[in-house]
């Protein structure tokens, strides 16, 4: 099955001209299985999730497909097009400054009122009429008399879209970074099925992310249930993938990455050809202990430790050069974490302020499930 193209308009330049999303979709003459939605660059520099897509929309034209798929690559035209010489400087709305990313409405819905109105409705009837008042909300938001900035109108069409799909993936990479996966605490099984190797569980709260946007909602909705006697498991899923280091794509690591997401969905039905996960060992933390190293000083840094290997307490993380006090005992400075962890992230350049964030580390780390 071809997939079929359309566009989205998501805003207009200041000379007039329209910014459109290309949009490719799958969509199965008889829909049994849940529908997906998948994003990839909303970081302007963040532009391997775009060769996953495009390395999954091949393997999606030859399997047979029971749900819904539709694709969004090249999602934040603006923040892509932000260029400074050699370099993407697409993490930041340049209007407002806001993380790109942090743009997401935050429907704060009082579930008790909607609960007490609709809780008549059978699961399947609730959970569409929930649906259906979550994409009117954002529609809602997106016509507000008194206008949205840039960066909420792009990201309030992206998430109507997401709240339209019950399995939503936002692809996204770091600064120099391995591959993670942000996945909520009540879905941490999912996390065994993707070709990554690092899992952040992350608590069912809000923090302005387009995963966070789409199933806090939904969280919500199923604990005030469950508390007047009545269960409903959250019927929607929402993961961010983090694909490696940004500004650099890789073709064949794009379609390992497309073969743990075609596991992820032949799991749950939507893809009816049987795709194991990959044979790995998976490691997790939650994410109060996911922690930021932020540089003491100014200057010149040498990256010691390897994001995705772990690094024991002691052992040199940096090193800080300070040609400035070359002479001293402070011309070269070493730095060291006091507990055992495993780099994920790191700055991208060399040359720091004091309070820099240099790494993100993981500690607390634990196993969730051995090679296969």
């Amino acid at each position: 099955m071809k997939p079929s193209r359309t566009s989205l308009k998501i805003g207009e330049l200041a000379t007039g001209q329209d910014l459109e999303l290309p949009i490719f979709q799958f969509e199965p003459a008889d829909i049994t299985a849940p529908s997906v939605y998948i994003q990839a660059n909303v970081h302007g520099a963040e532009v391997q999730g775009n060769a996953v897509i495009y390395q999954l929309m091949q393997l999606l034209e030859n399997c047979e497909l029971r749900g819904k798929v539709t694709l969004v690559p090249l999602a934040n035209p603006l923040g892509i097009n932000q260029k400074s010489g050699e370099f993407t400087l697409g993490r930041f709305d340049p209007i407002t400054g806001v993380n790109w990313n942090r743009e997401y409405f935050d429907h704060k819905v009082d579930v008790a009122a909607w609960y007490a109105e609709h809780s008549h409705l059978a699961d399947g009837e609730l959970i569409q009429a929930y649906r259906a008042m979550l994409v009117e909300r954002c529609q809602i938001r997106l016509q507000s008399e008194w206008g949205v900035t840039t960066g909420q109108q792009q990201a309030v069409m992206l998430q109507r879209m997401g709240h339209e799909a019950d399995i939503v993936l936002d692809l996204h990479t770091g600064p120099k970074a391995c591959k993670h996966l942000y996945c909520p605490e009540y879905d941490a099984e999912a996390a065994k099925l993707f070709s990554i190797p690092y899992t952040l569980l992350i608590p069912n709260d809000f923090g302005g992310a387009m995963d966070e946007s789409v199933f806090c909602p939904w969280w919500q909705l199923s604990e005030y249930v469950g508390a007047q006697g009545r269960e409903l498991t959250v019927p929607v899923s929402a993961f961010t993938l983090e694909l490696g280091s940004q500004e650099y794509i890789d073709l064949d690591d794009a379609l390992v990455d497309a073969k743990g997401i075609m596991a992820y969905l032949s799991h749950r039905g939507v893809v009816a050809d049987s795709v194991p996960a990959a044979p790995m060992q998976r490691f997790a933390c939650y994410l109060k202990d996911y922690k930021k190293f932020h540089s003491p000083m100014g200057g010149m840094v040498e990256y010691l430790a390897k994001v995705g290997q772990p690094l024991v307490a002691g052992e040199p993380l940096a090193n800080i050069l300070r040609l400035d006090q070359y002479g001293s005992s402070k011309v070269l400075t070493p730095l060291c974490l006091s507990q055992d962890c495993v780099p994920v992230l790191h700055f991208a350049s060399a040359s720091v302020y004091q309070g820099t964030e240099l790494y993100k580390v993981m500690t607390n780390v634990f196993v969730m499930t051995n090679s296969e």
